[in-house]
């Protein structure tokens, strides 16, 4: 049985033309990407090693080996930094029969606040595995008729990946996808997460498990929607997080002005019916 950081260091090293790192091209080989000798040589360790981490036999490689391997693989910041994360959680991963108790739905008065405070924008606060705890009439008015708030309770990365409007509404329908299965892996725990995944894998079928495979790190760029009244919207994020409580207060912003002139007869023009969804 594979762990979650075995199965990153394969698919990047599957991913990775020899010539890129400068390496001789062996010629015709049964699998694609990096042979996994020439990974083990560029990161100082026996094939062997590397084989029985990659095959998740070994679940507890030490930060000088997560560090070489992250250099022999030329990860960028961002991949790094899930390297290392995927090297904490695969340590301390034990099958459980158990369900776990649920993540937390409550906010905080404060951030409750913070959100009124941000009225009549377009905020939310929000956790990894999507669900939407609470937000802004702004919000509210975005997203109204594309059925993201219909769930009981609603989350972003169920509506995602089975509600057929979601392609509709995301323009950027893969990217928002491989954000959503990405951050699983981040919480707001690895028990959480994987019965997430597991209750959510035989209604999204492939599209999800695929990509959640992959461990893609996506890029977040821009998030263009297509809004029911006809406007393609392009929005910024700004995330802030919220680490004591593992959520996270999302604020989209406009990214032109031809979606600040869209925006403007959406949004209430009174700051004031906070929404939060218990």
């Amino acid at each position: 049985m594979g762990t979650p950081l075995g199965d990153f260091v394969r698919a990047k090293r599957d991913s990775i033309q020899p010539e890129t790192l400068g390496l001789p091209d062996h010629g015709r080989r049964r699998a694609p990407g990096l042979r996994r000798s020439d990974l083990a040589v560029r990161a100082g360790i026996s094939v062997e090693y590397l084989t029985r981490i990659e095959q998740g036999r070994d679940r507890n490689p030490c930060p000088a080996v997560v560090n070489a391997l992250a250099d022999a693989l030329s990860l960028s910041r961002a991949e790094r930094e899930h390297l290392r994360h995927l090297a904490k959680i695969t340590g301390g991963v034990c099958p459980s029969h158990t369900r776990p108790a649920p993540p937390s739905r409550e906010v905080r008065p404060d951030v409750l606040r913070t959100l009124r405070l941000l009225e009549p924008g377009i905020a939310v606060v929000t956790n990894r595995l999507g669900d939407l705890l609470a937000h802004t009439d702004g919000f509210a008015a975005l997203v109204e008729g594309t059925g993201l708030l219909d769930g009981d309770p609603p989350n972003l990365t169920r509506y995602v990946f089975t509600d057929p409007r979601a392609r509709a509404f995301f323009a950027d329908w893969d990217a928002v996808a491989d954000e959503r299965a990405f951050d699983l892996w981040l919480g707001p725990s690895v028990e959480n997460a994987e019965w997430f995944a597991a209750e959510l894998a035989p209604v999204a079928g492939p599209e999800f498990t695929r990509r959640r495979g992959h461990h893609r790190v996506p890029a977040r760029g821009d998030l263009r929607l297509r809004h029911p009244s006809g406007p393609t919207l392009r929005l910024r994020r700004e995330t802030l997080e919220i680490p004591s409580d593992a959520q996270q207060l999302v604020v989209h912003l406009p990214a032109d002005d031809a979606t600040a002139r869209a925006l403007d007869p959406l949004g209430p023009r009174q700051p004031g019916r906070l929404q939060a969804v218990s």
